[in-house]
Formats: C-alpha cells, structure tokens, sequence
C-alpha cells in the first residue's frame, strides 16, 4: 500500500524559506545557472544555515511521535536535483527530519501542492505565492531579509496572523478602499452577528486547532490575531471564528498602532500580513511573510521601496492589517 499523508499537516517549502541560500541565489538571478549549481556541489557538504522559516519547520516537526506523524514537511524547490543533495544533507546536519523533496530545475513547482494536499506552501518567490494562493492553498512570500526567531521558546509553536485578506477574506478592506474608516467601521458594527467570508488562511488555523487538540507532551502551540482593528469592528472577528469553530489564544485589536512591537513581545516563528509595507515593518522584530491576495495586492502595483518606508504610521493607523 502506497504512504499516505492524510490526516497531517502538510507544509511544502522552499529551499531558500528554510535555509540562507541568499549568496547562492545571486549566481541564480545574475543568470548563471551553471555556476549556480556548480557552487552548490561544492559546497555539498557545508551545511546550510538557517532561514527565516526555519524555526517554525524545527518545532512543528517536533510535534511527531513514535507511532504519530503529526506533521510532514516538503521541499518543494526550483532548485535543480544535484543542489537538493545539500538540501537535505543539510536538514540532517541540523537534526530535522525532512523525507521528501520535489525539485523542478527552474520550473513552476505550486502545481505539486494538490498532489501533497498541502496546508502552507512558504517560498522566497512571489509569483510561486501568487499562483498558489490563486489555487486555494495558503502560502506566504518569505522575506528572506526579516529577523530570525529568538529561540525564547523552544517547546512552543508561536504563529501569528493578521485578520483581513489572511484569515478573512478581503471584504472589510474593500469597504475601507472605496468609502473608507467611517464607513468601514459603520458596515462591521452593522454586520457584526454575519460572518466574515473565509480568506487563505482559514484552512491552516483550523489544520493548528486539530494540532493543538492532538497533544504532545513536548511541544505545545500557541496562536494570535494581530490587527489594527478596533472597537467596534473587533466584534465581527471575534464572531467570525466561533463561528469556524476555531479560535486564536491571544487576539490584539490595537486601532492602528504599529504591529512590530507587539510582534516583538509576542515572539512568534512566523507572522503573516497581506501588506508589503507592514510585512517590511514587522520583518524588522519577526520571521515574516507576505500574503499576496485581496485588493491591496491587485495592480496597480505595490509602491516602491522608498514610498513604504515612509507610509508605514499611514499604513499601520488606516488599514485592518
């Protein structure tokens, strides 16, 4: 009977989310393949050091047991099969358990999710996200520049989210983008008692719930909704997720004030936002990653570098991000 991977939580990842391949990945963009992948063979026996989703992969793992296997993780890589040798030679010098691996040598791998029936696929290359989310999986931009966990938790899973486009769908953010705060907070107080629509990230908290309800004597989990929404329009969120049936075990409603401080004090493996800007501020304090769906990532596009650095207070006091 063939393996199966029903009944776990399945993340597919990318070879740069979980390891710093960053100066490999220069030869890679500059054009030159080969030197890539000759690079790389060299370097077969070096292990790789950590990346910014490493963390997260490390502790989820750790919730497998003799007998449970709670969690399965997968290389899903554009990277060619001979560097994937040092993938996973790198993944047993660091001590984490990672069987499987996809390597498609420069081709699009999201087509892989369905068959792996993943529940997040984390990569360093946007249109990969892109593509995914447009499938229906969860999946986040890593960025790859964003600060690495402190390791003040070592027996827990710390994950956070922003609430629209991420756990909802992006309906109250249209609201704000077409009349906005007033109206914005009119329309949530109005429809309080109505769920919001589900958005990308619905499927991966309630995968995190099971996980929590499953038990482990050595790790535990902790998740939290962290959004500039505020009283009154705190009130829909909250409903929102009774009604799922699922729940976060801290929520911080904070009407705009700047998330990477809160980030910080909280401590997570991984923090996901739909905003570049926000993603860019908290990447400063946390792992992070960029959700790339809803209207602020429809083009026009994003606004260059320079311009999001300078709107971040905007940003953080206007947008439920």
């Amino acid at each position: 009977m063939p393996a199966s991977l029903k009944n776990q939580l399945v993340v597919a990842i990318s070879s740069r989310a979980l390891f710093d391949f960053e100066e490999e990945n220069r030869l890679f963009e500059g054009g030159d393949a080969a030197a890539y992948m000759q690079l790389q063979l060299e370097r077969v026996d070096v292990p790789a050091k950590p990346g910014v989703a490493f963390s997260l992969i490390r502790k989820l793992l750790a919730f497998n047991e003799p007998g449970h296997q709670r969690v399965e993780v997968v290389v899903l890589s554009r990277n060619d099969p001979v560097s994937g040798m040092r993938v996973f030679r790198s993944t047993t010098a660091h001590d984490i358990s990672v069987q499987r691996g996809v390597f498609t040598q420069g081709r699009d791998p999201f087509g892989y999710l369905r068959p792996l029936g993943a529940q997040l696929f984390l990569s360093a290359n946007e249109a990969d996200v892109r593509q995914a989310l447009a499938l229906g999986f969860p999946a986040a931009r890593v960025a790859t520049e964003a600060t690495r966990a402190p390791g003040s938790h070592p027996h827990e899973v710390r994950i956070a989210f922003d609430g629209d486009a991420v756990l909802f769908a992006d309906e109250a953010e249209r609201i704000y983008q077409e009349q906005g705060l007033e109206a914005f907070q009119s329309y949530e107080k109005m429809n309080a008692a109505q769920p919001l629509p589900a958005g990308p990230f619905k499927p991966l908290l309630a995968a995190l719930n099971r996980l929590q309800r499953a038990g482990n004597q050595a790790m535990a989990l902790r998740t939290a909704l962290v959004t500039a929404r505020s009283a009154p329009a705190h009130e829909r969120a909250i409903r929102t997720l009774m009604h799922w049936g699922v729940s976060v075990d801290e929520a911080m409603f904070l009407g705009g004030l700047a998330k990477g401080e809160f980030l910080r004090e909280f401590e997570p493996d991984f923090f996901f936002d739909d905003q570049a800007g926000h993603i860019q501020q908290a990447a400063r304090h946390v792992p992070s990653g960029h959700v790339a769906f809803g209207i602020t990532n429809v083009a026009p596009a994003t606004p260059a570098k320079d311009d999001l650095v300078g709107n971040d207070a905007q940003q953080d006091q206007m947008h439920e991000r």
